[in-house]
């Protein structure tokens, strides 16, 4: 493997010898680029699901309505500010940063393209790079949950609450996911360095099939198939986005994590959620989609790759993939609760994992056999895709034998698609002392629940001047009758 395939290519030598200046000139410009997408990626994802929708969209503010998403914040900004009397105060503060700060962390080690010159000085266009590179953003995106879960709590609430819960459940289905799915680039690539990676993905992959010698594809989004669409799916779940965005979900949570934030702090969360999405674009641009190299046939170019122009192509993949993510949102439904959790535990992860030791299989057979990409993929790939195949025909058909033999039998007449005992014979609503479910009612929550009162308001209760009037919190189960003159 050819880690450097052009004298602009950087390596892990080239990071840790700029100048105090340059650092100060990369860690501006990747602040300002962040915030920039993330304008950009607001207007764009109103515009193409308007698209989608047949209407306007945004088409006021600024030239086409393209300085919407900048007057939206602007105004955010100068809202008011109103917090819930049962907050915690530090910690409710201290959430939005939690989540904010990590996101504009992760995009330290994204490598936007080759050595250039500023101002005379030789860099790379990457503020950072570590060995363990894609840990660092790993690490990052499983932080900024903290700030979230953080946010649920502190805000004194039930349904910010349960927003934080189920995004912390979220987060660790589909971080194991999303991490194994990229454990088969790492086996390729031989390295966790980002912008090695990028490096593995230079040339084409030289295949040999029988004496037929011809080079193939080298990103990693053909060469490892499956890792990329794991990637995609586990993504769109750990960024909290449609059809996987349970922890805001309108319909039943209000709004979910962030229902008691308001003004800046709230844009602070809607600011990391659009970083992450960047992020996230940036990485699979990185690891599956030859990072800042231009694609083919723009590659044959002998300028395309080095230079400014690397810029170009980055920026254009990860516009791509912030439009499949829009693309998702304005096309599925919502998944319940069970539906998203059945998914990432029992589909993604077991297939992440069959995946890697198929990859590893392969890789393994090819160096200690010396075959070639050619007989390795005939002798070794095809039987174990066929019998991947087959085990997932009769799991499904063990899965489903119950509704098979059903149907038969409903259509043979011996019985009825719906039986009349499935649902509960109507009867009357049920209230205190009325009929059960198996009498006709359904089931509903006790009517007769004691809230505990809030610490908080019991110690206000006790500093409350003679004569003023506190809340307790409490819900009181008797009636105050007012004294009316007979």
């Amino acid at each position: 493997m050819i880690l450097a395939a052009a004298a602009d290519q950087p390596t892990l030598a080239d990071f840790g010898t700029d100048v105090w200046w340059i650092v100060l000139i990369k860690v501006v410009g990747v602040f300002a680029l962040l915030v920039l997408l993330t304008l950009f990626a607001i207007v764009f994802e109103r515009k193409v699901v308007a698209r989608m929708q047949q209407r306007i969209g945004p088409n006021r503010v600024g030239p086409r309505g393209y300085l919407q998403s900048l007057a939206d914040g602007l105004k955010l900004a100068f809202k008011e500010d109103i917090m819930p009397a049962l907050a915690d105060k530090p910690v409710y503060f201290l959430a939005p940063v939690l989540a904010t700060v990590p996101a504009f962390l992760a995009f330290s080690v994204i490598p936007l393209g080759p050595v250039v010159s500023i101002f005379g000085q030789q860099t790379p266009l990457q503020l950072t790079d570590a060995p363990i590179g894609v840990l660092v953003v790993l690490a990052c995106s499983a932080m900024g949950i903290y700030g979230i879960v953080l946010g649920g709590w502190a805000s004194g609430s039930t349904y910010p609450l349960l927003g934080s819960l189920r995004s912390a459940a979220q987060m660790i289905s589909y971080e194991i996911a999303m991490g194994l799915s990229i454990v088969a680039v790492f086996l390729y690539a031989g390295s966790m360095s980002t912008s090695e990676i990028v490096a593995a993905q230079a040339d084409g992959n030289p295949v040999s099939f029988f004496g037929l010698e011809f080079t193939g594809p080298g990103w990693f989004a053909v060469l490892l198939p499956v890792s990329f669409v794991i990637y995609v799916i586990a993504v769109v779940g750990e960024t909290n986005r449609a059809p996987f965005d349970l922890p805001e979900a309108e319909s039943e949570l209000v709004g979910g994590f962030h229902t008691e934030y308001s003004s800046l702090k709230f844009a602070l969360f809607f600011l990391a959620e659009y970083i992450n999405m960047v992020t996230v674009s940036a990485l699979a641009a990185t690891l599956f989609l030859g990072g800042w190299r231009a694609p083919w046939p723009i590659s044959v170019w002998d300028g395309a790759n080095s230079g400014w122009w690397p810029l170009l192509w980055f920026f254009l993949k990860v516009v791509a993939a912030l439009f499949v993510f829009i693309w998702l949102r304005g096309t599925l439904p919502r998944l319940r609760y069970d539906q998203f959790m059945r998914f990432g535990w029992k589909v993604l992860v077991p297939t992440a994992l069959v995946w890697i030791l198929a990859v590893a299989t392969m890789r393994t057979v090819a160096r200690e056999a010396d075959l070639s990409t050619g007989q390795v993929a005939l002798f070794v790939g095809v039987p174990i895709a066929l019998l991947v195949i087959a085990v997932l025909l009769v799991a499904s058909r063990a899965s489903n034998r119950a509704t098979r033999l059903a149907a038969r039998e409903a259509a043979a007449g011996s019985n009825h698609p719906t039986e009349p005992e499935v649902l509960p014979p109507p009867g009357p609503r049920r209230g205190p002392g009325g009929p059960s479910r198996a009498e006709g009612g359904f089931p509903i929550p006790p009517m007769d629940l004691a809230v505990p009162p809030s610490p908080r308001l019991r110690r206000r209760d006790a500093v409350a001047p003679e004569g003023a009037v506190v809340g307790t919190g409490r819900r009181s189960t008797t009636t105050i009758e007012e004294d009316v003159d007979d």
